[in-house]
């Protein structure tokens, strides 16, 4: 009987915890993916939407995707739309293959596009929307996302 108990216990533990540390994906507009379908987009932590964006820290991104094309590369390309105007987010690693992503892709095949998100001590709070391509070795992109974010101090 107190053998069934504990056990019962830690089961509860265990699923609490498990629901605590899963992300919810982030809301998100596809701004063009024009040979490739998003999936599902992650970025953690991120426990509420916007995702509120500490100065000084990274955050993981995750995208997954499903590529419509075979493509030997893969480049990230990263803007802060501010005011509908595109400026450049940089990121330690702009080479998806370098990601994650095992290249060459390939066509009808899913992908879990994994890179951090510096968010540098200098940027303004501000809120705007993050514009995330991944483009294919002929510039188009497999993915294309816009998600909204709030950087704080």
């Amino acid at each position: 009987m107190a053998l069934r108990f504990v056990l019962s216990a830690f089961s509860l533990s265990l699923l609490l915890l498990l629901g605590f540390s899963s992300a919810e994906p982030v809301k998100f507009v596809d701004c063009g993916s024009s040979v490739g379908k998003v999936i599902e987009v992650d970025v953690i932590p991120c426990p509420s939407q916007p995702c509120q964006l500490h100065k000084g820290q990274s955050y993981g991104v995750n995208v997954t995707f499903a590529s419509d094309v075979d493509s030997q590369t893969s480049k990230a390309v990263v803007h802060g739309m501010i005011a509908g105007v595109p400026v450049p987010f940089p990121i330690p690693i702009d080479d998806g293959c370098k990601s994650g992503i095992h290249c060459p892709l390939q066509k009808q095949k899913t992908y879990s596009y994994l890179t951090q998100l510096p968010v540098k001590a200098e940027y303004p709070c501000i809120r705007l929307v993050v514009k995330w391509e991944l483009k294919d070795d002929s510039n188009k992109d497999l993915f294309c996302i816009l998600f909204p974010v709030q950087i704080v101090n």
